[in-house]
């Protein structure tokens, strides 16, 4: 490789109103190792919530250590097995009431990534705590473009009470910037890519760039051209690839908005997809795009706020999800509720294909990731904040030794596990919330 070919990983692609980053390139990895001695791949983090619990005996794998099976719930992540640490015996307990009555679905998704008791108001002075994630982007943020990016399906709100006299904000959040201050998450598809693309020092470029409806890449065609010349034919190959994934899902963005009054019954802005299956997907391809191009290193998905009561039908479930998960053992809800539980799961398979199938330094962008899926509420019912539904994908960058099935002692807190993870994505902390702590995963 000659000395003219080598490029910074921080190259940008530059156009009207776009900054556009790239992928790992073979180009690069000289000057990475120039500059650390080893040529690092960075180890990117996710946190995926779904609300209202599950039904947990259809949840629960069987089997310890090696030996273990996915459960029905689970089963559509059978390709990546290999890749998956299934937990048990985690606790929030902050979950609980703890003396302030009803309200567990609220304290439900501002507990989960916080481990913090939520003050019980339904006013301005709401407080919590700083969120994992967020803990995670003061340390390692800064050397991004985004520090982080928090993404969602449901509109939410910050004012009014939600949930048993629980603010709004406790219900629509789960990245806390501060204990006072919810990092607010975007549902709409076209507005999530702009922020990867979107070059925020000129709004004036990126509102012509809308006007004339340009693509990303035809702004950038000129810079992409040089930097092409420059590229071996594998490198060429990559890029080829990168334009590719970026335009086909820029023209599924634009396909797929709907008018607001398409889709009034879940107040949604126009520009969201009709289908909740298609509003995922993009939402979880936008991530991987983030996670490609290492414009983050810090994500949070909402697949549903807190007590969300949307129904699938096109599943077969016309129940509202939170009033189904109320199913008091009544066998058709619980069925209705797995099939809910397994649709998500379904949608996640999905986000670890494209995690799979994206080729990083020697494995792939998945075994780069730590990507969490799970839930601060178990068993939705009863309302049990304990043995909660946890699901581990990714290698680490190979610090993690996943196709384990693991358990632990009954109220361990849930908050070693976000210890040890983020010592593995290299933001380094003594403790987290309630954290005892760091998880044992050894073996």
């Amino acid at each position: 490789m000659t000395g003219r070919t080598r490029i910074a990983r921080r190259t940008f692609l530059k156009g009207l109103g776009t900054t556009m980053a790239l992928p790992l390139l073979e180009a690069m990895v000289p000057t990475a190792r120039a500059a650390t001695g080893t040529a690092p791949v960075p180890v990117r983090m996710a946190f995926v919530f779904f609300p209202n619990g599950a039904i947990m005996p259809n949840w629960k794998p069987e089997g310890a250590g090696k030996n273990w099976r996915l459960s029905r719930t689970l089963a559509p992540l059978e390709p990546f097995k290999r890749q998956l640490t299934v937990f048990t015996g985690l606790t929030q307990k902050h979950g609980r009431a703890n003396g302030d009555g009803a309200g567990d679905h609220a304290r439900n998704a501002a507990s989960f990534l916080t481990g913090a008791q939520p003050k019980k108001t339904a006013g301005a002075d709401i407080r919590v705590g700083v969120s994992v994630d967020q803990a995670a982007a003061r340390r390692i943020g800064r050397q991004t473009k985004l520090p982080s990016l928090e993404l969602g399906v449901e509109r939410g709100r910050n004012s009014g009470s939600c949930d048993s006299g629980y603010s709004c904000a406790y219900s629509a959040n789960i990245s806390w910037k501060t204990a006072t201050t919810p990092m607010a998450k975007e549902i709409n598809p076209k507005s999530a890519f702009e922020r990867l693309f979107g070059d925020a020092a000129n709004a004036k470029g990126r509102a012509e760039r809308n006007v004339y409806r340009k693509s990303v890449l035809d702004l950038v065609a000129e810079d992409a051209a040089l930097l092409r010349r420059r590229l071996g034919k594998k490198d060429q190959r990559k890029l080829d690839e990168y334009f590719t994934s970026v335009r086909e899902l820029e023209l599924r963005i634009e396909r797929e908005a709907t008018q607001a009054s398409e889709v009034p019954e879940y107040d949604v802005p126009a520009g969201i997809p009709r289908e909740i299956a298609d509003h995922i997907r993009l939402m979880y391809d936008i991530m991987v795009l983030a996670f490609q191009t290492d414009t983050t290193r810090i994500s949070t998905f909402m697949l549903g706020n807190a007590g969300s009561n949307r129904s699938y039908p096109m599943i077969g479930v016309k129940g509202g999800h939170h009033s189904l998960s109320h199913h008091q053992n009544n066998p058709q809800k619980m069925e209705d509720i797995t099939k809910i539980d397994t649709f998500l799961v379904e949608q996640f398979a999905y986000f670890l294909s494209k995690l799979q199938s994206i080729g990083e330094g020697d494995g792939t962008l998945l075994d780069h990731c730590l990507i969490l899926y799970g839930s601060a509420i178990a068993d939705g019912n009863r309302h049990t904040h304990h043995d909660l539904p946890i699901v581990l994908a990714g290698r680490g960058g190979g610090k993690l030794q996943p196709d384990r099935l693991r358990h632990y002692p009954k109220e361990t807190p849930l908050n070693n596990l976000y210890l040890t993870i983020c010592r593995m994505a290299g933001a380094e902390m003594d403790r987290f919330g309630d954290s005892t702590g760091l998880l044992p995963l050894d073996g």
